[in-house]
């Protein structure tokens, strides 16, 4: 008699082909024989190795199912966007909602076809990558060979910046405040007179040293730092630049613009500038005091930007300012 179904296992000796075909499927619990006909082993008796744990699922917007299949990826993809593009949406559909429930029910004058088209609405801006503009300042501007029409444009630039205008005006009033018994005048109309000469000064100095000069001896009109040397290589670029500067081909040329610029814009301003001795002697004493000053405009463009970047506070509008003044005082001397 055949043992018990699930009590004995078969012996390895019968024959698994001799044995009834309607007893083979019943019994389970055997472990399958080799040969091309055997049964697949019982899944209760083969170890399964564990499972890997599946990556954990991005979740998904559920959406009701009233909401038409035609209109869920639209849904899913506002959704899952950023919040300023969901607040937008979500107010353009009011919006264009109410607009519509207005044209309908007649409670207001509007077309009859009011809010058959969305009414955008913005609540929000979209994420967009901010520019730096701070470490750009520390960094410096990017250097390049500049064409005389570029050059052109730096001295009008220059001439017309905010901060600029602003000194100007400044050191006018303090100076007019301080005295007013100078050749300007007092009061607004002294004020007035003597930021129009300081205004044509910086004018000519820029028209001079900015375009002309660097535009005739091809030399580059802006300053070059060095950041990564020692102090006193620095200090000494920074001064050795008011004689010796670089070309627009990077090579080292004697600085024409400061020269021969500051020589010319003297002699201008002696026909101009009220209560200016116009004697060789005093012409000479004023551009030998302006090539000294010069470089305190280089050592502020050198090292402002470092102690901006140590002390953590951005301070690019102190630098812009004492750039302007240190430009005035040098064009101001009498």
């Amino acid at each position: 008699m055949p043992a018990a179904i699930g009590q004995t296992p078969v012996s390895p000796l019968q024959n698994p082909a001799a044995q009834p075909a309607a007893t083979q499927p019943q019994n389970q619990s055997q472990p399958a024989a080799p040969g091309p006909q055997a049964s697949p082993a019982a899944p209760s008796q083969q170890p399964e190795s564990p499972a890997e744990p599946a990556p954990p699922a991005t979740p998904q917007p559920q959406l009701p199912a009233y909401v038409p299949q035609q209109l869920k990826p639209a849904l899913n993809a506002v959704f899952s966007a950023e919040p300023c593009l969901v607040r937008n949406t979500g107010a353009t559909m009011a919006a264009t909602a109410a607009v519509r429930a207005l044209a309908v029910s007649g409670l207001n004058a509007v077309p009859p076809n009011a809010g058959s088209t969305a009414v955008g609405v913005t609540l929000g801006l979209p994420h967009a990558p901010i520019v730096d503009w701070y470490a750009r300042f520390l960094n410096g501007p990017e250097v390049r060979q500049l064409s005389p029409g570029q050059k052109a444009y730096l001295a009008v630039h220059n001439l017309l910046d905010p901060f600029n205008l602003l000194t100007i005006g400044g050191t006018a009033a303090i100076t007019v405040a301080i005295d007013s018994h100078s050749a300007y005048g007092p009061g607004i109309p002294g004020w007035a007179r003597y930021t129009g000469v300081s205004f044509t000064e910086d004018m000519t100095g820029e028209f001079f040293g900015t375009f002309l000069i660097p535009s005739i001896v091809h030399q580059d009109p802006h300053y070059h730092r060095e950041p990564n040397a020692s102090i006193k290589r620095r200090i000494a670029h920074a001064a050795l630049q008011v004689l010796w500067t670089q070309g627009d081909n990077g090579k080292g040329m004697i600085n024409y613009a400061n020269l021969v610029g500051f020589a010319i814009d003297d002699e201008i301003g002696n026909l101009y500038v009220p209560g200016q001795r116009t004697d060789a002697a005093s012409t000479a004493s004023r551009y030998a005091i302006g090539l000294a000053t010069a470089p305190i405009d280089n050592y502020v463009t050198e090292f402002v930007p470092d102690l901006a970047r140590h002390i953590h506070v951005q301070i690019v509008v102190i630098q812009r300012i004492i750039n302007q003044v240190a430009r005035t005082d040098n064009s101001a001397t009498p």
